[in-house]
């Protein structure tokens, strides 16, 4: 009855707080537009609407100018110092060392080397660098990929319950301290690391037993790339006879005269030279023999028209595609959110013209996509399989703009000298101690982490550690756009008495829980919330609800805003919860019920922990 009344007496101001809210969830979870495109929506909607949501336009902006957004801006950037050192990359290689193709040895590492890293760096571009490594390590053990990815995203999640500056979410919710609990200040440094380290053990302890049963083997161990992707009936090889069509013509020539939905991926001489299409201009000849990509209508037609003879014997395999002349390569890479092609279809993003790359597969959320792909719109975590040069892989590296899989790097390794491969740059002490000097000045209380932070970027780029260029390339600006468009969401709700009549509903279930259950209860919620949107919209709209509760129960405001904290910041039961889980979601071949199935269990049993450990340290 209490309940009832409560919503019967909204405002109209809380209202449509609620209905914007309530969109902008439809938006996130659907996706029909970006979600930094969402967040700039409800800028501008707040700020219209400002006679109603008391927000007025300098409120709306100010997510722009929040400390946690600032902050959050020069984590990225000191992140991106700290990887052009090779010291991540140098450390995959000593993880290889270490496992010596056993699978245990090889989750152990896994999961143990990337929880600590992910406490002090942006977790995103670890799991990024680790990756290919995983990929190759699980290659060399024997093992199906998938029994690792998956634990290498979690324990990246883990690791940022570690330290303040471990994940965003953290940042934001030292700065709800600071705002909404009366003689609080920011959360310091290392404030809950203790119980970040149970949480990381505790995680670390189900990865390694329950959590490496539950984990499928998605993705063949030894599979060639051809089959992972089942293009067995997608590529085919068609030789060129006396007289036929394409015979004196270039591949680009040929292509642009024929309407076959075909592409032509190399040609084979006959004295067993390959030249890649995207990488020659040489003439198709008699007796050649063309790889096309196509489906088998279109490839049908295309033979008929072209007068071509099928060689149905001679399968196309991996191997075809290293045989090139100019070294053309089978590679598998994953589209990243910070990627320049991200909302681009393929037709857009000519990756063929300007990079010497063309797409051959998508696989999409458990689906693999294999024709029509000039019309698919990439989305961040779709693993492409890619034909295209060194070169233009190495590019990709540089850029960010896709992480390519290279399984064969310890192969590589194991034949040169650990400086060629991992090495080491010569600023490397000195991008290290100015980090250092990052934690410890604001871990001491000498500065606040925001102009610790901003201090740590200038110095990198003073000491040439890093280029004023790669330190905005570094930034997810999406995602900063994203807080900056969420904050004022949290500004609305609490201006128009939002948050109370949220914090009441819930309050109410303390007529049937003790305090500790409603803690746990917030937890399970704000924990649901997060792996359906994304924890930076999760935190903003619960902790001022979470706080408002404490308050009228009675309770520890800062124990309500730390489970809500630690609730967003580990969301492991969909693959769009996190992104790390994105970035893992196609080089695995998971199915979307996989997260349900390995994440769910370990999503509440750290609730509990959590819960338990909130208790314990800061009392109800």
């Amino acid at each position: 009855m209490h309940v009832g009344m409560v919503v019967l007496g909204l405002s109209d101001g809380t209202f449509v707080v609620f209905a914007l809210i309530a969109v902008a969830l439809v938006l996130f979870v659907t996706e029909v537009i970006p979600n930094d495109m969402t967040a700039v929506g409800i800028i501008v909607s707040l700020a219209l609407l400002e006679p109603l949501t008391g927000v007025t336009p300098r409120n709306a902006i100010s997510g722009f100018a929040n400390t946690a957004t600032i902050t959050i801006v020069a984590m990225y950037m000191l992140s991106a110092a700290i990887q052009g050192t090779g010291i991540v990359q140098r450390l995959g290689v000593y993880l290889a060392d270490f496992t010596q193709g056993n699978e245990k040895r090889a989750l152990a590492a896994t999961v143990v080397t990337t929880g600590p890293i992910a406490g002090f760096i942006n977790n995103t571009p670890v799991v990024a660098v680790f990756i290919p490594m995983i990929s190759d390590l699980a290659k060399k053990s024997g093992m199906s990929p998938s029994k690792l990815l998956l634990p290498l995203s979690y324990a990246a999640i883990l690791g940022g319950t570690l330290t303040l500056i471990g994940t965003s979410t953290n940042l934001l919710a030292s700065e709800f301290a600071s705002t909404l609990i009366e003689d609080r200040g920011p959360i310091g440094m290392f404030e809950f690391t203790a119980l970040g380290l149970v949480i990381l053990v505790i995680g670390i302890i189900y990865l390694m037993t329950i959590g490496w049963r539950l984990t499928p083997a998605r993705i063949p161990a030894e599979a060639d790339l051809v089959e992972k992707f089942d293009l067995e009936d997608h590529l085919t090889k068609l030789q060129v006879r006396p007289g036929s069509a394409p015979e004196g013509l270039t591949i680009s020539e040929l292509e642009e005269r024929t309407e076959a939905t075909v592409r032509v991926l190399q040609i084979r001489r006959e004295d067993g030279t390959v030249y890649v299409a995207t990488d020659t201009d040489q003439r198709i000849q008699d007796g050649d023999v063309l790889t096309v990509h196509g489906s088998l209508q279109a490839v049908n037609q295309f033979r008929e028209n072209q007068g071509l003879r099928q060689l149905v014997h001679e399968d196309v395999t991996e191997e075809t595609f290293t045989q090139a002349e100019t070294d053309g390569v089978l590679e598998k890479a994953v589209v990243p959110e910070a990627s320049q092609f991200v909302g681009e279809t393929l037709a857009e993003a000519r990756l063929k013209e300007f990079h010497r790359t063309t797409v051959l597969a998508i696989r999409r959320e458990g689906e693999l996509i294999r024709s029509g792909l000039n019309e698919i719109r990439l989305k961040p975590g779709d693993l492409l399989l890619v034909q295209t040069t060194p070169n233009s892989t190495q590019y990709f590296i540089e850029s960010g703009d896709l992480v390519v899989i290279d399984e064969d790097a310890f192969d590589r390794m194991a034949e040169a000298d650990i400086d060629d491969i991992a090495p080491l740059s010569p600023k490397t002490p000195i991008a290290v101690a100015i980090m250092i000097g990052v934690v410890a000045t604001a871990a001491l209380g000498v500065t606040p982490i925001v102009i610790a932070a901003l201090g740590g970027v200038f110095m990198m780029v003073l000491t040439g550690c890093l280029s004023t260029a790669d330190a905005y390339d570094a930034v997810s600006w999406n995602i900063i756009f994203l807080l900056a468009g969420v904050i004022p969401l949290g500004i609305a709700l609490d201006e128009t008495g939002g948050s109370e009549v949220i914090a009441e509903v819930l309050v109410a279930s303390d007529a049937f829980l003790p305090l500790l259950g409603v803690l746990l209860l917030f937890y399970l919620v704000t924990g649901l919330l997060a792996n359906v949107i994304t924890p930076v919209a999760t935190v903003v709209l619960m902790i001022p609800v979470a706080v408002e509760a404490a308050a009228e129960l009675g309770a520890n405001e800062f124990s309500f805003l730390l489970a809500v904290m630690f609730a967003s910041a580990t969301s492991f039961m969909t693959p769009v919860g996190y992104q790390t889980n994105l970035m893992v979601y196609g080089p695995g071949g998971y199915e979307f019920t996989d997260f349900l199935k390995v994440g769910g269990p370990l999503q509440f049993l750290l609730a509990v922990v959590t819960t338990f450990g909130i208790f314990q340290i800061w009392g109800l």
